[in-house]
């Protein structure tokens, strides 16, 4: 799925395709990615874009008379630019957004269509999509703290909790507790203030590193690869290769359909967590579908 830096990514990319720019009537490929009647999806033909910007890990694009465009990518949702009314081909294509420059084409991989359009109008509707999770660029460490600890879960599941943090997913969570040296099943009112320390500046450091890095090479081409594993990264997707801090083999806890990488020498004092029992931990302690993880709202 992607995330903050993903979504800063497409973001940074289609600020100058799109700003500035009139949107023709949406051409749908599947009807079932629009889940909102109203207002009508015809009200957005003709009207002009007027920023992008980023909520959670959606991207949602603003049209004149106070419209708003909010696209959920979930796991396999990929967006592509393409010449002006490329065709929509296949079952995969799900929908394209057209400019006179350009057409911006929303694809899906797999069978499971998981993506979502949201046509919302005003900055109260807008609110309503937000699960209220803290923007780690403008949190401090004592608010970075009281958020995650407010109840007590698995670190793994406090991370990628959109009521707690904005943006972060199953990638990026497994890169912060490398960095941090915390293991993913450590509990959040467990955990004593050296730890938080690490894990703040740890959060930060990775959050901001893969956004610039994602964000400049979006500078010179459209991101087209999109995935939850680059190059680059110290644990997420390496289960069996070496952990590049100590260069023992990364492991992985696998419960439901996800999966946690960690490194054993560095995370858990050489402690193998990949246990049933543990498996179970982490499966209590998180919603039983994405879907139902990205509706968390705070209450």
């Amino acid at each position: 799925m992607p995330e903050l830096p993903d979504i800063s990514a497409y973001i940074s990319a289609l600020e100058p395709r799109i700003v500035g720019q009139p949107l023709e009537p949406i051409r749908f490929n599947n009807p079932f990615l629009l889940r909102t009647a109203q207002p009508p999806v015809s009200s957005v033909g003709g009207q002009v874009v007027r920023g992008v910007r980023r909520i959670g890990k959606r991207i949602v694009i603003g049209l004149e008379n106070d419209l708003w465009l909010a696209l959920h990518l979930m796991i396999a949702g990929r967006l592509h630019w393409q010449s002006r009314g490329a065709k929509l081909v296949g079952r995969r294509t799900l929908a394209a957004f057209d400019f006179p420059n350009g057409s911006l084409v929303l694809t899906e991989a797999g069978t499971k269509h998981r993506a979502s359009l949201h046509l919302l109008q005003g900055e109260e509707a807008l609110r309503s999509i937000d699960p209220g999770g803290i923007e780690i660029f403008s949190s401090d460490p004592n608010t970075f703290r009281g958020a995650l600890s407010a109840e007590n879960h698995t670190l793994k599941r406090a991370l990628t909790d959109p009521r707690l943090v904005s943006g972060i997913g199953n990638a990026y969570s497994d890169e912060i507790l490398h960095a941090a040296q915390l293991s993913p099943i450590a509990l959040t009112q467990k955990l004593d203030e050296s730890q938080w320390e690490r894990l703040f500046a740890a959060t930060r450091h990775t959050i901001e590193y893969w956004t610039e890095r994602l964000v400049a090479e979006a500078k010179n081409n459209f991101p087209e690869k999109v995935t939850a594993f680059r190059k680059g990264m110290a644990v997420h997707g390496r289960y069996g290769e070496p952990c590049p801090r100590c260069g023992e083999k990364v492991l992985r806890i696998r419960y439901a359909d996800k999966e946690t990488n960690y490194c054993a020498r560095c995370q858990t004092s050489g402690k193998v967590l990949a246990d049933r029992s543990l498996s179970r931990l982490l499966g209590s302690d998180w919603p039983r579908t994405l879907e139902e993880l990205e509706a968390l709202k705070r209450r």
